[in-house]
C-alpha cells in the first residue's frame, strides 16, 4: 500500500489490526473503516483489489469479496499460488483474478515492516495460466513494475514447486538449524558463539510462527518435494563424511548452485514483452528464468 501510493495511484486499505490502522494513518495512508467499506469502494471505483493475508484468513475474506465486490479486478500477495486460485473459484467465482507473489519481504510484519523499497528490482510472481483475463493480468503486471519490481509469470503449480525450493523449505531449514544449536549439549555456548552465517542461516525463523505455518503447510505437496530432495542430499553428506571424511560433492554443489543464482540476477535475465503477447508464451519466458521489465 505504501509503495503503490507513491507511485501516483489512488490507494486505499483496510487492516484488522487498529495498530496497524493507526499507523499508517499516522503517515497519512487512507485506511477504511474496516474491509466491507473498502471493498464497496472498489466495486465504485473498479479498484484493482489486492489481497494481502496469510491463507488461512483468505476464505473469510473472499465471501466478503463475493458480497460486496463480486466482479472486481482481484490480486493478492499470497506465496502459494494454486491453493490461493483454488480458493477464490470457491469464495469468489466472478471475481476477474490473477494471482501474484512479490519475492520481498522481512522476517517483521505490520506497517513498521514496510519501506518505500521494499520491492525495488525483487521479482514479482504473475500467474500466467490459461483461461485468465489479459488486461487484469496487464493491470497487475504494471503494478509489479511501478513497484520497481521485475515480473515472472508462472503457472501456479509450477511456482508452487519453485518456491518450496527457495522460499519454503528455507523456512524449515532455518528451524531445525536455530533448534539444533540451541538444543544440543553446548547449546548455550553454542548461542554465545554464534555469529554471521548463524545469523544469515536463521534470519526467517524469527518471522512469527503462524505466518510461517500458513504457507509452509498450505504448498504441502511443493514443500514435501523439496524436503524429500534435501534429506537426500543430506543423507549423502552424511555418509561421505561418515565414511571418507570429505564433503566435497556437497560443498563443491552447492556452490556452484549459487553462482548460477547470482549469474541468474544479470541484465542478460530482463527482458521486454510485447502487450497482448499470450499467456502460453509468457509461462515459457518464466521457466526460462526471464524477468519482464516492462512493455516492449
Amino acid at each position: 500500500m505504501r509503495v503503490a501510493g507513491e507511485t501516483g495511484r489512488a490507494v486505499w486499505g483496510a487492516t484488522a489490526s487498529t495498530g496497524t490502522a493507526e499507523a499508517a494513518r499516522a503517515d497519512g495512508a487512507d485506511v477504511e473503516p474496516d474491509l466491507d467499506a473498502a471493498l464497496r469502494r472498489a466495486a465504485r471505483e473498479d479498484a484493482l483489489v489486492v489481497l494481502c493475508m496469510p491463507l488461512p484468513h483468505v476464505p473469510e475474506v473472499l465471501r466478503r469479496v463475493a458480497t460486496h465486490a463480486p466482479e472486481c479486478r482481484l490480486t493478492d500477495v499470497v506465496s502459494v499460488k494454486a491453493a490461493m486460485r483454488d480458493a477464490v473459484r470457491r469464495g469468489a467465482p466472478r471475481a476477474r483474478y490473477v494471482g501474484g507473489h512479490p519475492m520481498a519481504g522481512t522476517a517483521e510484519s505490520g506497517w513498521a515492516a514496510g519501506s518505500a523499497t521494499l520491492f525495488k528490482d525483487a521479482r514479482w510472481v504473475v500467474a500466467a495460466d490459461d483461461g485468465l483475463d489479459p488486461e487484469v493480468w496487464a493491470d497487475v503486471a504494471e503494478l509489479a513494475w511501478s513497484c520497481g519490481s521485475l515480473v515472472v509469470p508462472a503457472a501456479a503449480e509450477e511456482h508452487d514447486l519453485a518456491v518450496g525450493r527457495i522460499s519454503h523449505l528455507p523456512h524449515i531449514l532455518a528451524a531445525v538449524l536455530a533448534a539444533v544449536a540451541a538444543d544440543g549439549a553446548t547449546g548455550e555456548l553454542a548461542l554465545s558463539l554464534a555469529a554471521g552465517s548463524f545469523a544469515d542461516g536463521t534470519r526467517v525463523a524469527g518471522t512469527r510462527p503462524e505466518l510461517t505455518l500458513a504457507m509452509c503447510e498450505g504448498n504441502r505437496a511443493g514443500l514435501l518435494e523439496a524436503v524429500d530432495d534435501a534429506l537426500g542430499r543430506l543423507g549423502a553428506a552424511r555418509g561421505s563424511l561418515a565414511s571418507t571424511g570429505g564433503l566435497a560433492a556437497t560443498v563443491n554443489g552447492g556452490y556452484r548452485a549459487r553462482q548460477r543464482w547470482a549469474e541468474a540476477r544479470g541484465a542478460d535475465s530482463m527482458v521486454t514483452v510485447a502487450r497482448g503477447t499470450s499467456l502460453a508464451d509468457l509461462r515459457e519466458l518464466g521457466r526460462r528464468g526471464l524477468a519482464l521489465t516492462g512493455w516492449a
